[in-house]
C-alpha cells in the first residue's frame, strides 16, 4: 500500500504528530521507528509496514505539510479584495514557516533517500513550493485587476521572492542566534507591497 493510501485515516496523522513531538522535545536525532510508534502508542512495525522506513516516512511528513500549506495557499485567490493584501501574504508565508520544524527539514536534507523521495514526488505533482508560487501569482494578479497592487507589477517574481525566501528561511532556520524567520517575512512582504 502507498504511503498516502495508509487503511487507517487517523493513523497517518497520529505518526505525524508524533514524530513532531519528539522532534520538538527531543530533537531530530530521537526519531527513530521505535520512538515514533511508542509515542503514537502504534505497534512497534506499524511505520515499516506502512511508510517502508523512516526515510520514506519523514519524506512523507514533509510533503504532507508542504500539501498542508499550499491547499491554503490556493484559497487566496478568492480572498481577493479582504483585509490587506501585506496581511494575506503575510499569512502564507507564516503558514509556511510553521508548516515544519526546521529540524525535521534539516533531517529530510541530510538524508539522501528521503530527499530523492520528495524530489520525485514533487516532480510527480505532489504540491509544494511551485504550487504556492503559483497561488500567490494568482492571488497578486487577482489584487492588480482590483487596484489593490500596481498595475505592471511582475507579479511572478514577486511570489518567487517572497516564496524563495521563505524556502530560504525554512531551509536554514532553528539554531540558535538565528534572527527570527517570522519577522523577516514580515519584512519581506512589507517591501513587497510597498513598491
Amino acid at each position: 500500500m502507498s504511503p498516502r493510501g495508509v487503511a487507517i485515516p487517523d493513523l497517518r496523522e497520529r505518526l505525524f504528530g508524533a514524530a513532531e513531538r519528539i522532534v520538538a522535545r527531543e530533537g531530530a536525532a530521537a526519531l527513530t521507528s521505535r520512538a515514533i510508534t511508542s509515542e503514537a502508542d502504534c505497534a512497534k512495525g506499524i511505520l515499516h509496514t506502512h511508510f517502508g522506513g523512516v526515510d520514506a516516512f519523514v519524506a512523507e511528513l514533509v510533503l504532507d505539510r508542504f500539501a498542508r500549506t499550499a491547499a491554503r495557499a490556493q484559497e487566496l485567490p478568492g480572498r481577493a479584495g479582504q483585509d490587506t493584501v501585506a496581511a494575506n501574504l503575510t499569512g502564507v508565508a507564516l503558514g509556511l514557516l510553521d508548516s515544519l520544524d526546521p529540524r525535521v527539514v534539516g533531517l529530510a536534507l541530510t538524508s539522501n533517500a528521503t530527499s530523492q523521495h520528495i524530489r520525485d514526488a514533487l516532480a510527480e505533482g505532489s504540491p509544494g513550493f511551485c504550487a504556492i508560487q503559483r497561488a500567490l501569482t494568482a492571488y497578486l494578479d487577482a489584487e492588480v485587476r482590483l487596484g489593490r497592487v500596481a498595475d505592471g507589477t511582475d507579479t511572478a517574481t514577486t511570489a518567487l521572492a517572497l516564496v524563495g525566501t521563505v524556502h530560504h528561511l525554512l531551509m536554514t532556520g532553528g539554531w540558535a542566534g538565528a534572527p527570527d524567520p517570522r519577522e523577516q517575512a514580515e519584512r519581506l512582504v512589507a517591501l513587497l507591497v510597498s513598491r
